[in-house]
């Protein structure tokens, strides 16, 4: 008997020419762990709400068939008749906090619910335990990272002790480590305690091992599901441990490290002998191998774009940033990486003169950016911040495009032209509200790279993407290094540093603990390594693009 059941569900938004999910059936037993896939926009995030009642009680819309969760009928109770059965966390954490401190976030759910004071000081201690959160527990959620923000946010729910838990992109603001951790955490409540787990994810990477089974929403709305491994085995979305294993035809078909590490024992093999070759080659003075053309590809500029001299933050007495000193050239990718908290975000925002600096100095060029007023400002800096909403304020895509244009004194058309390359397609009629995560993500990147600033700050620029437009966003990134744009860029997302940037720094309790290559900082690190690499470890390769050239060039791969 299905615990959780869609019966021929289909679902159109109010004034849409096409339904956003064509009809399907699912099926969820309890203590399933079920991942969703599926592009941007797609409908995963309307999936997932359909169990809540969210869909259609809050979005509007019309759903035909059944959504029925623990005997009740979503049609008939609405989403806080169902808080005791079903824990929600959207895309935007931050927009369903209503407390102003940890500890009051986590015990508010249950307060609504009744839940005896003895019992509700049990589980928020359980909660802190399990998803790590004691040193934030007396922190104001304002005061948080976006990565902080996305822990409590499922702590919240989780104090009320769902039977069935939605997460739609719950790792997509945390570091590898967090991530790792937070999963963890939540597969083992899946197995061990019977609780129901969706999750919607587009880092695939990070889940794929753990999931059951896959929901593949695709482009069109139709929705089919398979078992995990075979799922994976025709899904067009897939990490680069799937995409090695079905280049290699490996067989099963490996979905954790470990697996895949057995499964490459022969390909390591093969690749140390080409890696042998190239060193032999660049000895006897050769064009040099594989291994070494990326990290002497590109010039970059002697007179750095962006200077961070002994640069010092602070928030509410609290430091966030501490001496940090840190430059970089016109032209170069760095990626800024390091646990939730590490003042990431905060780097960004002294570098576009959002914040000022308590000590130390900023500078772009030889320009103090907090002084760059206008459109003097909008060419030389430009940022995306986590929350590119904060970027949109008109009531369409295309509006948001003309606006764009005209304060930055560019041709009519300009910003649209470079939104099609980032996310072709999108319904320009669109309110900006309505769009997907990585939908308004696009349209923030668009408006702001259209105006082509001397130093790009991003930050997490592919929260909400799939495989296909974190590529086209890479594409563009390079084109835009090669005509001088310095781009900063803080990411938690290793796969992207590891084919993107050409150096990484990592912060760490705002110190900067690492500055070097790319290769120097992720190939051997257990968090911020990409998967090829773990696979193929000890060889210096980091991502299939690497591997399939390095054995091209010998002829192996056609």
């Amino acid at each position: 008997m299905a615990w959780a059941k869609f019966d021929s569900v289909s679902v159109t938004y109010d004034g849409a020419a096409e339904p956003v999910l064509r009809p399907f059936s699912l099926s969820i037993e309890e203590g399933e762990f079920l991942l969703v896939s599926g592009s941007t926009g797609s409908g995963k995030s309307t999936l997932l709400k359909c169990l809540n009642g969210l869909v259609p009680h809050f979005t509007g819309g019309t759903v035909a068939g059944n959504v029925v969760v623990g005997g009740r009928n979503t049609r008939d109770f609405a989403p806080r008749d169902l808080a005791d059965l079903v824990g929600y966390v959207g895309q935007d954490p931050a927009a369903t906090f209503v407390a102003d401190h940890v500890e009051d976030e986590l015990a508010y759910t249950m307060e609504n619910l009744g839940v005896p004071p003895a019992m509700m000081r049990r589980r928020v201690e359980e909660v802190i335990d399990l998803l790590a959160l004691e040193p934030l527990r007396h922190r104001k959620l304002l005061s948080l990272s976006g990565g902080e923000q996305q822990r409590v946010a499922i702590g919240a729910v989780l104090t009320a002790s769902p039977r069935l838990l939605v997460l739609d992109e719950p790792t997509s603001s945390l570091d590898p480590l967090g991530a790792e951790e937070v999963l963890s955490s939540l597969a083992r409540l899946c197995h061990d305690g019977g609780l129901t787990i969706v999750v919607a994810e587009h880092r695939l990477e990070r889940i794929v091992h753990l999931a059951e089974r896959l929901v593949l929403v695709e482009a069109d709305g139709s929705v089919w599901d398979d078992e995990i491994a075979s799922g994976m085995k025709r899904s067009p979305l897939v990490p680069p441990i799937v995409q090695m294993g079905r280049t290699f035809n490996w067989s099963p078909l490996p979905l954790s490290i470990r697996n895949a590490r057995r499964a490459a024992a022969p390909l390591r093999t093969q690749l140390a002998h080409h890696e042998q070759i190239g060193e032999l080659n660049h000895m006897d003075g050769s064009a040099p191998s594989r291994e070494h053309k990326r990290e002497y590809s590109r010039e970059y500029s002697s007179q750095p774009a962006l200077t961070f001299t002994q640069m010092t933050t602070s928030w509410e007495s609290r430091e966030v940033v501490n001496g940090l000193t840190l430059s970089l050239g016109a032209g170069e990718i760095l990626a800024l990486m390091g646990r939730n908290g590490s003042g990431k975000s905060t780097v960004l925002a002294c570098a576009a003169g959002q914040k000022l600096p308590t000590g130390g100095t900023v500078r772009l060029g030889e320009h103090d950016p907090a002084a760059l007023k206008g459109r003097q400002l909008l060419a030389s800096v430009g940022l995306v911040p986590q929350d590119p909403g904060l970027l949109l304020y008109t009531s369409s895509v295309e509006q948001e495009c003309v606006r764009s244009d005209m304060e930055s004194g560019l041709m009519p058309g300009t910003t649209a032209a470079r939104l099609e390359v980032i996310h072709p397609q999108l319904d320009i009629h669109a309110h900006p509200r309505d769009l997907s995560e990585g939908q308004r993500l696009a349209l923030a990147l668009a408006v702001v790279t259209a105006h082509q600033p001397q130093v790009l700050l991003l930050d997490e620029p592919t929260r909400g993407c799939d495989y296909l437009t974190k590529a086209r966003l890479a594409a563009l990134l390079r084109e835009m290094v090669q005509h001088g744009v310095a781009v900063l860029l803080a990411t938690h997302d290793v796969e992207l540093a590891a084919g993107l940037a050409d150096r990484v720094a990592v912060l760490s309790h705002g110190e900067l603990i690492a500055n070097d290559c790319v290769r120097e900082v992720v190939r051997h690190s257990p968090t911020l390594a990409p998967q090829v690499a773990k696979i193929l470890s000890p060889l210096d390769l980091l991502t299939m693009d690497e591997v399939t050239e390095a054995l091209t060039e010998r002829g192996t791969l056609q």
